[in-house]
């Protein structure tokens, strides 16, 4: 019997029932504001560092694999977090410290292939069908075709324009008073969705076309829309659950897609920063703590993810919108206070 992939059934274990899933998602939010206080609270706001250290390490892997797949912007909490520590004491170990940030992704990639291996790998055979390579031809599947097709389609536009304008971004917006201003307006963003969704009954993300029934037409519209995750803060998860919902997609499917697609966005960029920036990643900071925070991303990433697929299977992502606007707020109090 094949086995189904994570979107098609519950996360291991007892699943939540309906009554407990709005108290674990508020302990949960509640549970990433501490740890930016705890973070301020053992930190003395900027102090020139060059140096990552194993602790540092650990909470950056952590930070990134609980928040890559969520809603919420991984770029976003990691500058912040970063800033916490007082990490990049100089223009030069910014730019080493942004391209350490891309290159632990690397865990949050291996999460969504390990969980997900049976739809990437049936997508991966249908375009080798497609493209009439030898020994593709019995994989050809419609189904498969499709969603493979329009995840390249959905990461093209993002990939193009980030490599056009990604030294831009990062020398402008790669700041924690820009990232809160996108937390805010994405936590508007979510909080309207839910809303619309509620209104149309679709808030069990059981109304709608699934992911095989995506065209490449649906799949660029969230492909442009998706561009505007390169203000870091915005969320790449984020506009994508946001564009695929608008296009018609149930939610369960607007929230796959969006794992899918960030696998293929993130393997490009990481694979990118290694090549550009790798050495000097390893001349800044070694082997052991690079490693180590991308070992911790995969594993929280995998939680996160889980988690992800459990709460959309009958709650909506009005939580993570609320969360996105305490997160601007406290940012912006941090700011104010001079802590970052």
């Amino acid at each position: 019997m094949t086995r189904p992939h994570p979107a098609q059934s519950p996360a291991p274990g007892k699943p939540a029932t309906p009554g407990r899933r709005p108290a674990v998602l508020v302990g949960a939010l509640v549970g990433l504001i501490v740890a930016f206080v705890v973070l301020l609270a053992v930190t003395d706001g900027p102090s020139a560092s060059d140096v990552i250290h194993a602790p540092q390490a650990i909470v950056l892997g952590a930070v990134e694999g609980i928040t890559e797949f969520l809603p919420v912007s991984s770029t976003g909490h990691l500058v912040v977090t970063e800033r916490l520590f007082g990490l990049g004491g100089s223009a030069k170990s910014l730019v080493t410290l942004d391209s350490y940030a891309v290159i632990i992704q690397g865990g949050a990639i291996l999460a969504v292939l390990v969980l997900y291996w049976q739809r990437l790998l049936g997508a991966a055979l249908a375009l080798g069908a497609m493209l009439r390579l030898p020994g593709f031809r019995r994989h050809a599947d419609p189904g498969g075709r499709r969603v493979a097709i329009a995840i390249l389609v959905a990461a093209a536009p993002a990939g193009l324009i980030g490599l056009a304008a990604g030294d831009s971004v990062k020398n402008h917006l790669f700041s924690p008073g820009p990232i809160a201003a996108a937390w805010a307006v994405g936590g508007l963003a979510l909080l309207g969705m839910a809303g619309w969704l509620h209104r149309r009954g679709k808030a069990g993300g059981n109304a709608g076309f699934s992911l095989d029934q995506l065209t490449w037409r649906h799949a660029l519209v969230i492909g442009l829309a998706q561009s505007l995750a390169l203000w870091p803060g915005v969320s790449r998860s984020l506009v994508t659950i946001v564009a695929g919902c608008l296009v018609g997609m149930t939610l369960a499917a607007a929230v796959e897609f969006s794992f899918l697609v960030g696998f293929v966005v993130l393997l490009a960029a990481t694979g990118l920063e290694l090549v550009k920036h790798g050495s000097d990643i390893i001349n800044a900071y070694g082997w052991v703590n690079p490693i180590l925070g991308l070992l911790v991303a995969f594993g929280s990433a995998v939680v996160a993810i889980r988690w992800m697929v459990r709460i959309i299977s009958g709650r909506s992502l009005a939580g993570f919108g609320w969360y996105r606007l305490a997160a601007a707020a406290l940012t912006f109090g941090l700011l104010a206070a001079g802590h970052i």
